[in-house]
């Protein structure tokens, strides 16, 4: 019986290798039969510019519902089909997709495609486009994903944007595409247990950045959209402070209030979601911390510092042997990238990576300019170094950008020169503010836009700021740093992109602050630096709703250089 069974096996496998083998055989003289254009049976008229494509129905009418109902209808027997509505060069493509499976894209003409492809109905071809078209979307832009949705109406681009923004969750609700989402689309990404964030206050933050942008019209919709949370993942005093102020939301807090303290009345408790979200765990904020770049006065190397939360203390997490003077750095995925600075008392080229879990450090390409007291962003995987001071105390208008396939290229120059300045990415965009300029003193703030390689100017802020923090928080843009003309350096200034305007909020009061880093963590804004009369270096987080300054533990007097947030896992990792 074994035997029997091995044979039927193998002889079930010869059969499975023959048919395929059948078919590869098939699948070649039939695209041979196209590519000799032999027993043709049907050419396309296609314009723009004109063209005759030759093709054979049969082939066509199995690869597509469009070319079979074509051949079956009226126009059918006719030997010369005009096509007016694809040009001809994406017709040709298609047709040979309908032979090989395969077609060739770039970003200039993969738009176009799909939308032949839909009017075509080949979906094989269409998600080929739409996939194409993901994996470039730094290069396609969103803007441009969202307009072939509105476009064409395909439920397989909604679907492949669907997928994109749950897995670019925190990156889409950061931009300006997201405030105007309507509310079936909002819920239908929160409601997603696949959503990709950090933790449940991610998806709170998203909310209240829709609803902040029209709170009139929004207002009646704020409850379904704060159902959709995992608002049992939320501790009591979070839903107090924060939930139960939102309108309409009063008895979802009670609720999921009541479920957290009180588990014997759970099944009294009508509440859709109570588990967390896929790979997101209670409290899964807490995985994050800070990593501070900082070196103590009197020290000669600087180190990174973790933030421990829970005791409020700074503790060395490594020294930073090969650190440059006055470089500039990101974050990006597992490294700290430390882009040119003060090599040997003039401006270096150079670029470095330090892996975090395992402390070593990497040369990469370097820039074509020297630079030290320059801004760096990251945007969409790209790295861009922007002004600064380069050889012989020259003030730079350049700006560089990197890509790990051809490094560092020239960009459109900044509209005024200026270096000490700060900058961020927000919004698909990013921002460059205040600084120096020879023996000037910056308000002015400009907007880099990667679509049309182009700057714009945006309104100056109330201050000068030099060498200032930026970050970005909740929907805008805050700076805070040293400005002249008055003896008072606490002012912190906060950014609406949407309505291009400064305001105010609490400043922080008392010895002025320098040396400074600024960034959003744990749902709140961050500032630290050295305060100079007390030689301590200080702690301070923003309490936006009651628009004031909490101090947190201080360290010893030194240099700040930045801060960043990460993942506590890895820093423990090695």
């Amino acid at each position: 019986m074994a035997t029997s069974s091995k044979q039927a096996t193998a002889s079930q496998r010869n059969l499975n290798e023959l048919k395929l083998h059948f078919m590869e055989k098939l699948m070649k003289k039939i695209f041979c039969f196209y590519d000799e254009q032999s027993l043709i049976d049907v050419t396309f008229k296609v314009s723009n510019p004109e063209a005759f494509i030759p093709a054979h129905r049969l082939i066509l009418s199995a690869a597509s519902p469009y070319f079979e109902n074509l051949f079956n209808g009226d126009r059918g027997n006719a030997h010369v089909i005009e096509i007016n509505d694809i040009d001809s060069d994406i017709f040709e493509r298609l047709i040979t997709f309908c032979y090989t499976g395969k077609a060739l894209f770039t970003v200039n003409n993969v738009a176009a495609t799909l939308k032949a492809a839909i009017v075509l109905q080949l979906e094989d071809a269409a998600t080929i486009c739409m996939d194409f078209i993901m994996s470039h979307i730094d290069e396609c832009t969103l803007q441009g994903v969202y307009a072939l949705e509105r476009e064409t109406q395909c439920e397989l681009v909604k679907r492949k944007i669907h997928e994109y923004e749950i897995q670019n969750f925190l990156e889409i609700s950061q931009r300006d595409e997201f405030l105007n989402f309507d509310v079936e689309k909002l819920q239908c990404l929160l409601k997603s247990d696949n959503l990709n964030i950090t933790c449940e206050e991610d998806a709170y933050g998203a909310i209240t950045r829709w609803y902040n942008h029209d709170v009139s019209a929004r207002q009646e919709h704020l409850p379904r959209l704060v159902a959709c949370l995992r608002l049992t993942q939320f501790d009591v005093d979070f839903l107090l402070t924060h939930i139960q102020s939102l309108p309409g939301c009063e008895l979802l807090a009670l609720q999921a209030s009541t479920w957290i303290s009180n588990p014997s009345a759970r099944t009294k408790i009508n509440m859709r979601f109570t588990e967390p979200r896929v790979g997101i765990g209670a409290g899964n904020c807490d995985e994050k911390t800070l990593l501070l770049v900082y070196e103590e006065h009197n020290s000669s190397k600087a180190c990174a510092l973790q933030y421990n939360k829970a005791e409020d203390t700074w503790q060395k997490y490594a020294t930073l042997y090969n650190y440059n003077i006055n470089s500039s750095a990101i974050l990006k995925d597992d490294n700290l990238l430390f882009i040119g600075g003060d090599s040997y008392k003039s401006p270096s080229k150079s670029f470095l990576s330090w892996n975090i879990p395992n402390k070593t450090w990497r040369k990469l390409s370097k820039m074509n300019h020297r630079r030290q007291d320059h801004s760096v962003v990251e945007l969409e995987g790209k790295i861009y170094a922007i002004g600064g001071r380069g050889e012989n105390d020259t003030i730079l208008q350049s700006v560089e950008r990197y890509k790990t396939s051809n490094g560092w290229k020239f960009v459109a120059p900044l509209l005024k020169a200026r270096y000490d300045a700060g900058a961020v990415a927000f919004n698909g965009k990013f921002y460059i503010m205040g600084g120096n300029w020879y023996n000037g003193y910056l308000k002015s703030v400009e907007c880099y836009n990667t679509d049309s390689n182009s700057w714009s100017i945006c309104a100056d802020m109330r201050y000068n700021h030099v060498k200032p923090a930026v970050a970005v928080h909740n929907g805008h843009i805050y700076v805070f740093g040293a400005y002249y003309g008055s003896t008072n350096r606490g002012v912190v200034e906060r950014y609406d992109s949407q309505r291009d305007t400064w305001s105010q909020i609490c400043s922080l009061e008392g010895d002025p602050w320098g040396n400074l880093a600024f960034v959003s963590f744990d749902n709140k804004l961050w500032t630290i630096g050295h305060r100079s009369e007390q030689r301590i270096t200080g702690v301070a987080v923003y309490d936006e709703a009651n628009d004031n300054w909490v101090r947190k533990r201080s360290l010893p007097k030194g240099e700040i250089y930045s801060c960043f947030v990460v993942s506590l896992p890895l820093l423990t990792s090695k």
